[in-house]
C-alpha cells in the first residue's frame, strides 16, 4: 500500500505498553490529538490527527493511524493513514482490523504521511533501541 510503513523488531525486549505510552507522548507533543484502543490479542491501535493547516491537505476524518502487535521480542509497527474513529477507546482492535485500517491516500495525503511517518519510523526505532 502506498504510504504505509512497516517496522519488525526481534530480540529487542522491549515493553510494548511503555512503547505505546511513549508513541503516544510525541504525538502529542507535536500537537497532535491522540485516542488509544484497549490492547488486545491483535495488538493496540493508536490514531493522532492534527488540526490547522492539515485540515485543509487531508481529510477531516483521516487520522495517523499506528497498529502495535506482537510480543516484546517480535513484534510490528505499521503506520499509515486511516480512518479517524470515534470512540476508539471502547472499540475492539478484532472489530477494526475487519474494516479497512489503512486508505489508499491521494498525493497531498501521501506527501503528508510519508513526512510523518519517517519521522515517526525514527522515533519508534530509537525508542526500541
Amino acid at each position: 500500500m502506498i504510504g504505509e510503513k512497516i517496522q519488525h523488531f526481534q530480540g529487542k525486549h522491549s515493553d510494548l505498553g511503555q512503547l505505546q505510552g511513549q508513541i503516544e507522548e510525541y504525538l502529542k507533543g507535536d500537537g497532535f490529538k491522540v485516542q488509544t484502543s484497549a490492547p488486545s490479542v491483535h495488538g493496540t491501535l493508536i490514531q493522532a490527527k492534527k488540526g490547522g493547516f492539515l485540515q485543509g491537505i487531508i481529510d477531516a476524518d483521516r487520522a495517523l493511524t499506528i497498529l502495535i502487535d506482537g510480543e516484546s521480542d517480535d513484534f510490528t509497527v505499521r503506520t499509515g493513514v486511516g480512518k479517524w474513529l470515534e470512540h476508539l477507546g471502547v472499540a475492539a482492535v478484532e472489530t477494526l482490523l475487519l474494516s479497512e485500517l489503512f486508505l489508499v491516500v491521494d498525493v497531498a495525503e501521501m506527501a503528508w504521511n510519508v513526512e510523518i511517518e519517517g519521522k515517526l519510523a525514527k522515533k519508534v526505532a530509537e525508542l526500541v533501541g
